[in-house]
This record gives C-alpha cells, structure tokens and sequence, in this order.
C-alpha cells in the first residue's frame, strides 16, 4: 500500500487516535477513553473561543507549542483546576502528539516543542480523614422515610465499608453483589482491574432490605438515580455533601469541613492502618497499583507516629545557646 502524499486533517489524525490507537490497539477502558475524550472537548471549545475556529476547521499548524501553554494557563487559572489535573490534561494531549508525529512525521519539529512541557511539580498535603463518630453522624444523616434517604445510606455505607472510588461506586450493577455467609462486593478498578471486597454483616442487611426497593434484574443499578439510571460522580458527591451538612447540624466539628467520597476512602484506609492491617493488604484493598501510594496514609497519622517515638529512649542534651562570634554572622543569623 502506498501512502497518500495529502497530509491527515487534524479532524482525522484525532478520530484515528481515538477509534484506532486507545480503543482497537490499546484496548483502554470506557473511562480512560472518556478523560482523553474531555481533554479535547476542552481544548476544542478553547480553541473556538481563542482563535475563532470551529472544531472541524481546526489544523495541526493551529494547536503550536503557545497555544497548547495557553489552554494549561487557561485550566488553571479560569477553570480553577488543581494542578493534577492540569497534568492530567497535558498527559492526554502529549499522548496524541506522539501518535500524530508517528502518522505525519512532517509535524516532527512542532510535536517536539509541545512534548518539552514540563508536567508542574505540586504540593502534596497531608491525607484528611473523618473520626469513626464523624462517619456514623453522616453515615445516620439521610432520612430512611424517603427512597432518596434509603439509598443514601446505602450508598455511603457501601464508601466507607469498602473504600471503593466513586467511579466504582457509580457503576455498581446488582451482579456485583453477593449475599452469602460471607458477602461481598466486586469492584471494577481503573485499568480493568477487579477486586472483591468483603461486607460487614450491617452492610449486608442493609443491601437486603435496599434489594426489595429496586429491579431485580443482573444488569440494574445497584445505586439507581431518581430516574432509574445509574448515578453520577458528580451526583453521588452532591449527596455526601448533603448528608455532611445535615450531619454538621448534629456535630460542629464537622462545620466548614470539605468531604468529599474521597475522603471515605481515606478514612477507610486510616482505619485499617490504625486497626493494624498491614499496608500491604491495605494497598490490595484499596487498589492501589503500588504500596507506594498506600504509604500516604502512614504519612497522615501523627498518632502512630508518636507511638513509634514512644518506643525510643529520649536522649540526654544539655541546652547550648548558639552566640555568632561575628557582626556580619549576625546579621546573617538575623534575616
């Protein structure tokens, strides 16, 4: 087969990328063809803001190493976007530069300039969790008189119990339960990855009465919305965060506090921790491709490692003031 002299399209080169390369060749999964997908809505809509240009008239001399710098300034600074996500971001575009430069090796030296950019160093703060009464307040918070009330509490018994991601938690099908002697819940991970992760007995009979309230059916919502369908990320959040108010009316100390379902899952990862589970196990539970990330949460808890300081004999020191021994050391010592 020869190859064409005309040059792809913009407009090609992204449907091959997306049709082609992430799903046929990579095979990658729903959600990770759906953040590659946001991506370039983003930069699209950008685009036709910034240099007036509809998505199908856009052309590769138009997406130059200034433009791509503008769209992350753009993320940051006026769709607020943390810096993770501005990564996250470049991490899409960089991925398509690379198969656009293997298609059309003409583009070679502007691809080069836009793969330079640096991925921004960011601060990492400490991991914040609840108190175990913290959790039972939100988790008693939704009303069990009202359809709504009674999958909510299902729903974040389920987040604490088994520190699943909200994702997980969105797409739970009735299949995915077992209720048994020993129940269970199959999670479907980023990547593909499933795990199953056992239910306390609470939680399993609260699934069981919440069964009798909702289709029966293998494939049906476990977490079904209003209208029947399965929820949102963004609609499970706005639930928690209804129930943490609600619960904040009956425990102050949980005024002004951001929780989020990601703080379940780090709650239920400080809770392991502190039960003595080892990190590794917790790493499983949680998976988490590497113990390496699961070593935040040993990071978070002081009172752990005060325990570990407990352990070790404070050393003898006599107090010794420091006294510069010359006017230019003091003044130094004064900045």
């Amino acid at each position: 087969m020869t190859r064409s002299s005309t040059p792809l399209s913009f407009s090609g080169l992204l449907q091959d990328f997306f049709c082609q390369y992430l799903m046929n060749q990579r095979n990658l999964s729903p959600q990770t063809v759906a953040a590659y997908r946001d991506t370039f809505r983003l930069l699209l809509a950008f685009l036709q803001v910034r240099r007036k240009k509809s998505p199908a008239d856009v052309q590769m001399a138009d997406l130059d190493v200034q433009c791509i710098l503008a769209f992350l300034d753009h993320l940051e600074h006026d769709r607020h976007n943390a810096i993770r996500s501005r990564n996250a971001r470049l991490a899409a575009i960089r991925c398509f530069f690379n198969y656009a430069v293997a298609r059309e090796p003409t583009c070679l030296p502007m691809v080069q300039r836009i793969l330079a950019i640096p991925c921004k160093r960011f601060d990492r703060p400490l991991v914040g969790f609840l108190s175990a009464q913290e959790v039972q307040t939100i988790l008693d918070a939704p009303d069990p008189n009202t359809f709504s009330g009674q999958r909510d509490r299902v729903l974040l018994a389920l987040l604490y119990n088994t520190g699943a991601r909200v994702s997980e938690v969105a797409g739970l099908k009735v299949a995915d339960l077992t209720l048994a002697a020993s129940s269970s819940l199959q999670l479907h991970g980023k990547g593909r990855k499933q795990r199953c992760v056992p239910l306390w007995p609470s939680t399993a009979r609260q699934l069981r009465g919440w069964l009798k309230c909702i289709p029966a059916s293998p494939d049906a919502p476990l977490l079904p919305s209003a209208a029947g369908t399965f929820m949102t990320r963004s609609g499970i959040a706005k639930r928690l965060v209804r129930a943490s108010a609600s619960a904040a009316r009956k425990m102050p100390a949980l005024q002004g506090r951001r929780i989020s379902p990601h703080t379940f899952r780090h709650t239920t990862a400080m809770h392991l921790l502190q039960a003595g589970v080892d990190v590794n196990m917790i790493a499983l539970w949680l998976g988490h491709a590497s113990p390496t990330t699961t070593h935040e949460y040993v990071e978070a808890d002081l009172k752990m490692k005060e325990q570990a300081l407990g352990k070790l004999q404070q050393p003898h020191s006599r107090r010794v003031c420091y006294r510069p021994s010359d006017s230019l050391l003091r003044f130094l010592d004064g900045l």
